[in-house]
């Protein structure tokens, strides 16, 4: 049930006549308390979306009653009608569900640099209201797709009795600094917010900050964790934390599995840096080359792109000791020629590409996807 799976929250889906298509277009998630604890985490763009700097802002103290998001319109590079129009999102909100306007974090998605049409959203905002339900989670998830295929929703139940239940929307710009498109993640446990901050900045850096589809940031990407604590349970907080990254990272592997047109879901694996952060900058590098998404998209193993994008990156290793493997396959070892790519299979969606270094004990990975005929048509025609 989504974001509704925790006690202590009800949710809603419904269309507001955004959407010229007549989709869903407007959801709601209420937090019944008795807590109200919230963290967030949000997109590094300058170009800021209007609703990003309301929440922001309204999450600071810790705390949020609600959340309502819309798909349909980004209200992105709007100006200061835009901030106006998201502020009046919250106030409506608040006076449908009870709380202050402050309380109230605001997301919105879709085409950049158009206002959104207010009398629809409040037609929205009260119909949502009036719908809400603790079995409200999977219309709130469909209401927040744009050119998502399908729904992403995530649940994680510890048998200590609490809960973690999570949404998510996203199908292109996966490109995130410490977040990715719209999520929102629910708990019944007691938590503090510190704690909740702490554990939410940790589970993005692991999973959303390392799903990169297509280079390309939003100005709209926002994570919210919010706390109802309505279970009476306090977890550990090293299991919580690790309870919400596995949650984020089913979430972040759905949101991969529906990137606009993809054919092959990437896992790009550096291992033997120096550091973690070699071992990132040189995974981002090769996750981000549209050569070698061009050649997954082909079932090429075509190792040579793998080096070249790994080779501009200033990290600290030996170029005549690097190892590279496609699905197990070592088709470059100790900087030579290894097995012959005729050997390598890529005709499963899933790819494993494996680069050593050999110069440390740090590795990461980074998830891609490859670059198909499908995403540049979709992406040509996006407002048209």
């Amino acid at each position: 049930m989504s974001v509704t799976a925790a006690r202590g929250f009800t949710a809603a889906g419904v269309t507001a006549g955004i959407k010229a298509s007549g989709r869903p277009d407007l959801a709601l998630v209420v937090n019944e308390g008795p807590d109200a604890h919230a963290a967030g985490v949000f997109t590094s763009n300058k170009f800021t979306a209007a609703p990003v700097q309301w929440s922001r802002d309204a999450v600071r103290n810790g705390r949020l009653a609600a959340v309502v998001l819309n798909s349909g319109g980004a209200n992105a590079c709007t100006g200061s009608a835009g901030l106006a129009d998201a502020q009046k999102m919250a106030e409506w909100t608040g006076a449908e569900v009870g709380c202050a306007a402050g309380d109230v974090a605001v997301c919105s998605t879709g085409l950049i640099g158009v206002r959104l049409p207010m009398d629809p959203v409040l037609t929205g905002i009260q119909l949502a209201a009036q719908d809400l339900a603790h079995t409200g989670g999977p219309s709130a998830a469909e209401a927040i797709r744009t050119t998502d295929t399908v729904a992403k929703e995530a649940v994680h139940t510890s048998p200590d009795g609490w809960t973690i239940g999570g949404m998510a929307k996203g199908a292109g710009m996966l490109a995130p600094a410490l977040a990715t498109m719209l999520v929102v993640v629910t708990t019944d446990a007691v938590v503090p917010p510190a704690e909740l901050d702490a554990a939410l900045r940790t589970a993005t850096g692991f999973t959303f900050d390392r799903t990169d589809s297509d280079g390309c940031m939003s100005t709209n990407d926002t994570v919210l964790l919010l706390s109802s604590g309505a279970s009476g349970v306090a977890p550990d907080p090293a299991e919580f934390s690790e309870a919400l990254t596995a949650v984020c990272a089913d979430l972040a592997r759905q949101l991969l599995a529906d990137a606009e047109g993809s054919a092959h879901d990437i896992e790009v694996r550096v291992e033997g840096a120096v550091t973690e952060a070699d071992a990132l900058a040189v995974a981002r590098a090769i996750a981000r080359s549209n050569l070698f998404k061009c050649a997954i998209f082909g079932n090429d193993p075509n190792w040579g792109r793998v080096l070249a994008s790994a080779g501009t990156v200033q990290a600290d290793y030996d170029p005549e000791h690097v190892d590279v493997a496609f699905n197990g396959v070592r088709v470059f070892v100790d900087g030579q020629l290894g097995a012959d790519r005729s050997e390598v299979s890529l005709a499963a969606r899933e790819v494993l590409v494996e680069v050593h270094l050999h110069a440390g004990d740090a590795s990461a990975a980074i998830w891609t996807n490859d670059l198909t005929y499908d995403y540049v048509k979709e992406n040509a025609e996006y407002s048209t």
